[in-house]
């Protein structure tokens, strides 16, 4: 093991990832792939995640007594319950600090209308997990500033839900111990499918990059779609994104209306035919319900894409003072037709280069610093 009095030295860190799947598994990877230290990744499948807030912690506090190591840090991501793992580890050679780096949390997650549990009055658990894994972490890492703003701001109201002993004054011992580290991005293996010389299309390629999931709101983009094409305008789009489950019903509707508009419908797992695409498209509308932070958007735009984004979530913080934003429906169509007629969308996108604030090359120093000052 190493010694953390030795700043010199690499830390030996264990990345606890219930969820290793998606974004949380290209953070992990990167995480690892760039920092200094050594970071030994355990992992579950990116699968039944009400499981996972509940299981994981069992399955990690076994796994990591059984190895009789002691780690000077322990990374957990939101998607378990660091509360019960601790108290696992309690007595035990591996106790030691702990971190949890929130990608999202279930208080400020849109749940689906289908959800049973929001019909069966259990909502609020998910979110009790949350609250209780801050409270019981040595450090609380967000993955932006909206993030752990409406993260403690929701708190308060949350936990008054309960019939007494709220215990607000829990919100400031979070607050004190939270920090924001901002999601890291490989932004510069994006760059290896940047064609040489750009041609402009000759219609606007307006892109879908998200998960098709209730939180991104793929109804309402679609209906938007919809409605520019109503209005006249000629152009194509480009469906990209994980999908899970039953498509929306009115993606039909969609694919009826556009024909050979929609130029590619599907998950694209290959990773340089996705970039390859980024670089080919030239509008991001947005109408996602939330946006913890927003990794697809911030690909999208590094590409090239011109974004028009809902005024709210993350996205004023990437792109403060732009305008890329809409506070209404009814201005998300008039700003996007008028964007498309325009042509508009033809001019490079300017300050794309500022994103690189995000790519791991830059990202990775500051959590270094951030996990060495907790060893």
């Amino acid at each position: 093991m190493n010694d953390p009095a030795d700043s010199g030295q690499p830390l030996d860190i264990c990345l606890l990832a219930p969820w290793y799947g998606g974004s949380h598994r290209r953070w992990a990877d990167g995480l690892q792939q760039h920092s200094r230290h050594r970071i030994e990744i355990l992992s579950l499948p990116d699968r039944h995640w009400k499981w996972r807030l509940h299981g994981a912690a069992v399955t990690f506090a076994g796994l990591i007594r059984d190895s009789g190591r002691r780690h000077d840090l322990i990374l957990a991501s939101d998607m378990m319950d660091v509360a019960v793992f601790r108290s696992l580890l309690r007595g035990s050679p591996a106790d030691g600090p702990v971190a949890v780096y929130f990608h999202e949390n279930q208080l400020g997650y849109p749940v689906s209308p289908l959800d049973s549990d929001l019909r069966e009055g259990r909502d609020l658990h998910y979110g009790f997990i949350n609250y209780t894994s801050a409270l019981a972490a040595d450090r609380v890492f967000f993955n932006s500033s909206w993030h752990r703003d409406s993260f403690l701001g929701e708190l308060p109201r949350f936990l008054s839900r309960f019939p007494d002993h709220p215990n607000l004054e829990t919100v400031e011992r979070i607050r004190e111990r939270s920090e924001v580290l901002p999601l890291g991005l490989d932004l510069r293996a994006l760059e290896a499918q940047r064609p040489r010389r750009r041609e402009a299309n000759e219609v606007p390629l307006l892109l879908w990059n998200h998960r098709w999931e209730y939180d991104k709101r793929p109804e309402a983009w679609m209906r938007l779609i919809l409605d520019l094409k109503s209005a006249g305008l000629e152009f194509e789009v480009a469906l990209l994104g994980q999908r899970s489950g039953s498509e929306p019903p009115l993606l039909g509707e969609l694919r009826k209306a556009l024909g050979p508009a929609v130029l590619i419908d599907g998950t694209v797992e290959d990773s340089a035919e996705y970039a390859s695409w980024l670089w080919r498209a030239d509008i991001l509308p947005v109408t996602s319900g939330q946006d913890f932070f927003g990794g697809s958007v911030i690909e999208a735009v590094y590409c090239g894409c011109h974004p028009w984004l809902p005024r709210a979530l993350a996205y004023p913080e990437h792109f403060p003072g732009a305008p890329v934003f809409y506070d209404s429906g009814a201005e998300a169509l008039e700003g996007l037709a008028r964007l498309v007629a325009s042509g508009a969308w033809k001019q490079p996108r300017p300050g794309s280069d500022t994103l690189l604030r995000y790519d791991w090359s830059r990202l990775a120093p500051r959590y270094d610093r951030a996990f060495r000052s907790m060893a």
